[in-house]
């Protein structure tokens, strides 16, 4: 009983096992960008971009990584078609301009062996913006299913919609937005 306690134990060790120095492809089935913004100081508006990909460089050993998410804004969706064009449009994300939102973050902050945060740039709109990404959590390990080494991670930031131009709804909806991104990464 006790060597089937300890080998339970010792693969249980190895399904959470960190991952060390390695290069991942973010899943685009399985990266979510979301947003939430304030709108008329009554409710919270939520949206999300349903296509988005990109690629993580993560080193837990050395402390090191990099990071780069890019969204198809035309994937912008809000679940009323309406609201998705006019938001789509001039004025706000514009994509037939800027058909693409990218976080390419080169800092990895890591709070001991944990990754706390990344810092990088926000480029919306053709303006780029320093922006810090706070990890709520990342786990790297194999995927019992496909038998391969994967990383899941959930991130969270906050930006000012008007230092990147988008100042459509001033002050009734809100500057403030709050992003969460949430992704599954495989290695290269």
């Amino acid at each position: 009983m006790l060597r089937i306690r300890q080998l339970t134990v010792f693969l249980v060790s190895l399904l959470s096992a960190p991952a060390w120095a390695a290069t991942y492809q973010l899943d685009p089935s399985r990266t979510l960008p979301q947003f939430e913004i304030g709108h008329f100081w009554l409710f919270t508006e939520h949206g999300q971009f349903d296509r988005a990909h990109g690629t993580l460089e993560y080193d837990v050993e050395h402390h090191t990584g990099s990071l780069e998410v890019i969204i198809d804004a035309s994937s912008l969706d809000t679940g009323n078609n309406e609201r998705d064009a006019v938001l789509k449009g001039a004025g706000w994300f514009d994509v037939s301009r800027y058909p693409s939102i990218t976080f390419r973050g080169q800092r990895f902050i890591f709070a001991q062996d944990r990754l706390a945060a990344i810092e990088g740039e926000l480029t919306m709109l053709g303006v780029a913006q320093p922006m810090r990404l706070e990890i709520v959590r990342i786990q790297c390990g194999l995927n019992p299913g496909s038998r391969k080494q994967r990383c899941g991670a959930e991130a969270s930031g906050t930006l000012q919609r008007s230092r990147f131009g988008m100042r459509t709804g001033l002050p009734l909806i809100s500057d403030e937005v709050r992003l969460r991104i949430q992704t599954e990464a495989y290695p290269d």
